[in-house]
């Protein structure tokens, strides 16, 4: 199962057991954030991904040539402390 199949599971999942008002909430974000027109300025796959140093976990600075020297990058953002 590839990556594209397990997230599509996992919505599903939970869009059968969340509350109807979660629900409409996050998709009415979602159909603002589309018809924002920010999809046409989003990287897509096999983009490159620009230079950049972004604050880690404990709010130091990690730039992403040091980790490209090491191998492969996945970049993740969350919002802070829930």
């Amino acid at each position: 199962m590839g990556l594209q199949s397990k997230l599509d599971d996992m919505r599903t999942q939970f869009e059968a057991s969340a509350p109807p008002e979660t629900l409409a909430i996050m998709h009415a974000a979602t159909d603002k954030l589309q018809r924002s027109g920010i999809m046409e300025h989003v990287l897509k796959i096999g983009d490159q991904m620009p230079v950049f140093e972004l604050p880690n976990q404990q709010g130091d600075l990690v730039s992403s040539q040091a980790l490209l020297r090491k191998g492969p990058v996945v970049v993740s953002f969350y919002r802070g402390v829930w």
